[in-house]
């Protein structure tokens, strides 16, 4: 949790490049904020895949298909965000253009390590130079290839976490609380359905199944699933 901040600090907060007295980057803990305060992103491990979901808000009149909350990076690898959109936009574009590269030059699909150690990059190198910000924006990276099934998380600082269950944004704390209680190792796809949902509403109480988003990833393909399967169960 970030401590408050004194005036005394103000002048630290000016440029990402400068640690304050008690080693804090400040506009670190900023876009840390950005991430808190976005609606609630999970992930969960199953037998053969990875289930990714969140809640899409979009403004009324505006069409609910344009605002999207998963995102497909390439067959095998999908993700989901809690924080700034648009710089979710920009990250994914530069993920995707990154496993075709792999593709090209190796002849063989990016890894999942590799993809998110590749982004992680990107966030960490903004938080080092002045003139940029850091990226106000939290991932869960999921997917399938020869290293297994992975899920990885990654903050604005460009540090890197994989996980078997997390949940990310607004929500998180209660999120995890159901997850911590529902995982088994092994879970097939169904119960692992079950279990994130129930995450989810426990942490987004207006969370309905025509607002709610969930891309499952396995090996070879990702797929976003039909409001009717989620409506089996929500």
């Amino acid at each position: 949790m970030s401590q408050p901040m004194p005036p005394s600090y103000m002048a630290y907060d000016r440029t990402i490049v400068v640690f304050s007295p008690d080693g804090r980057l400040l506009q670190v803990e900023y876009a840390r904020e950005m991430v808190k305060n976005g609606s609630t992103s999970l992930g969960v491990r199953t037998k053969d895949g990875v289930l990714l979901a969140s809640m899409r808000s979009s403004p009324p009149l505006a069409v609910t298909e344009s605002y999207r909350k998963t995102y497909e990076i390439d067959n095998h690898i999908g993700l989901v965000f809690s924080g700034s959109t648009a710089d979710t936009r920009e990250l994914v574009e530069m993920g995707r253009v990154r496993s075709q590269i792999n593709m090209i030059t190796y002849g063989e699909p990016i890894s999942v390590s590799s993809l998110t150690t590749y982004i992680c990059d990107r966030k960490h190198l903004v938080t080092q130079y002045a003139g940029v910000r850091p990226y106000g924006v939290g991932l869960l990276i999921g997917g399938v290839n020869d290293d297994g099934i992975r899920l990885f998380e990654t903050e604005p600082s460009g540090t890197m976490i994989e996980w078997k269950a997390q949940a990310i944004g607004r929500g998180a704390v209660k999120a995890r609380s159901v997850l911590q209680k529902g995982y088994k190792e092994g879970m097939d796809k169904e119960k692992a359905l079950h279990l994130i949902l129930s995450a989810l509403k426990s942490a987004e109480k207006d969370a309905t199944p025509e607002t709610t988003e969930v891309l499952y990833v396995n090996k070879g393909s990702t797929t976003k699933l039909p409001t009717a399967e989620i409506k089996k169960s929500f």
